[in-house]
């Protein structure tokens, strides 16, 4: 049987189209590089280290009740890819506030998420995590909303169910190829079936204790609501001292940043992590920090070595700021605070705010974390 020549080539070409297209939907785009190296693009969620910046919306100098020098802008440049912050409700508005918002007032969650969308959508092969200390247990649809307002509610990631085991989450590439490059946690009240995207904290990670003020830093199980053995964990690296020796209200310890925020020797976060491997046999997931330029980047290479890769930034990172310093160029944000903190020199304002947060947390009212 004879076929027409000009048949053939149709249903040749109809073929050939037919399959490409089969095939392109089935081979979706790959991320080649991934938060900086491809080493990490195969690599799941689960089995990677994070810096974490600690309150990352409390930024300032000459006060004691930031504990970061830069805004969440230059944070999420200079590498840190986990932002904790603590939410409460001002008036029906859910603002970011250090403890009490007459203590520190960092501006609303809405402002925050819109600078976080912006740095992703400029940055869309980085995964990035939030930690949301949900201080006056809003409900999540509370937060969704919000979400929805600062467009982030699509780039964030929901899991098949609400607690997964450390090994079970996608890799970075896989969730850089779907665009859900926004992994968000919520301390309290998280609800997989109304909210599946904010995903409950205690029961996908447990912690290590925080305010301390010991640099003995150790990785003994503070916080959680699982099975520990196979959950990703939180380190809180941050070191704390007593403000004008009262043990109730802890205050960060900037003076010791670079001890503390240091790759290695005593109290550092590289001699944690170290502790942490020995004890639990895995890296930390998340370093929560404050100050994460004190050290010139070492908080970032510790990460870095725990994740097999090379720290070599493109760019230096941001510098320490003077706490004498009366430029805020680099540090503005839309916090505020009731007054500058000093150990020496505290506003009235500020003091009566300081001594309701020491009389909460001493009748247990609040968490000052």
């Amino acid at each position: 049987m004879r076929i027409h020549a000009k048949i053939l080539a149709q249903v040749v070409l109809s073929t050939v189209l037919s399959t490409s297209f089969v095939l392109g939907s089935y081979v979706q785009r790959r991320a080649t590089v991934c938060n900086g190296h491809a080493e990490l693009c195969d690599r799941s969620f689960g089995n990677v280290t994070f810096v974490g910046a600690h309150n990352s919306y409390a930024v300032g100098i000459n006060d004691l009740s930031t504990n970061q020098d830069y805004d969440v802008t230059q944070q999420l440049t200079d590498g840190v890819r986990m932002l904790q912050m603590q939410a409460h409700n001002l008036s029906g508005t859910i603002q970011l506030c250090h403890t009490a918002c007459s203590l520190y007032n960092g501006g609303t969650l809405n402002d925050y998420l819109v600078k976080v969308k912006t740095w992703m959508n400029a940055n869309p092969t980085e995964v990035v995590s939030l930690l949301i200390v949900n201080s006056d247990n809003l409900a999540p649809t509370e937060f969704d909303a919000v979400f929805k307002s600062a467009g982030v509610d699509t780039m964030s990631y929901s899991p098949p169910s609400a607690s997964l085991q450390q090994d079970a989450w996608p890799t970075l590439g896989t969730l850089i190829d779907s665009g859900k490059t926004l992994v968000a946690f919520l301390s309290t009240t998280a609800d997989f079936t109304s909210v599946p995207y904010l995903i409950d904290e205690f029961s996908n990670m447990w912690e290590t204790a925080f305010d301390v003020v010991d640099p003995a830093f150790d990785c003994n199980v503070n916080r959680s609501r699982g099975d520990t053995s196979t959950q990703m964990y939180l380190i809180n690296h941050f070191l704390d001292q007593p403000f004008a020796g009262i043990a109730a209200i802890p205050v960060p310890f900037r003076d010791h940043a670079n001890i503390t925020n240091a790759a290695s020797g005593a109290g550092s976060l590289g001699e944690q992590v170290a502790t942490c491997v020995s004890d639990h046999t895995k890296n930390p997931n998340f370093l929560l920090v404050d100050f994460y330029e004190y050290g010139g980047g070492s908080v970032f290479q510790v990460a870095a070595t725990a994740n097999g890769v090379t720290y070599n930034p493109t760019t230096p990172i941001a510098t320490p700021i003077s706490e004498t310093s009366t430029s805020t160029t680099s540090t503005t944000s839309s916090g505020s605070s009731s007054g500058a903190i000093g150990l020496l020199a505290i506003s009235q304002p500020q003091f009566y705010s300081v001594m309701f947060v020491a009389s909460s947390v001493i009748f247990g009212a609040l968490s000052v974390l």
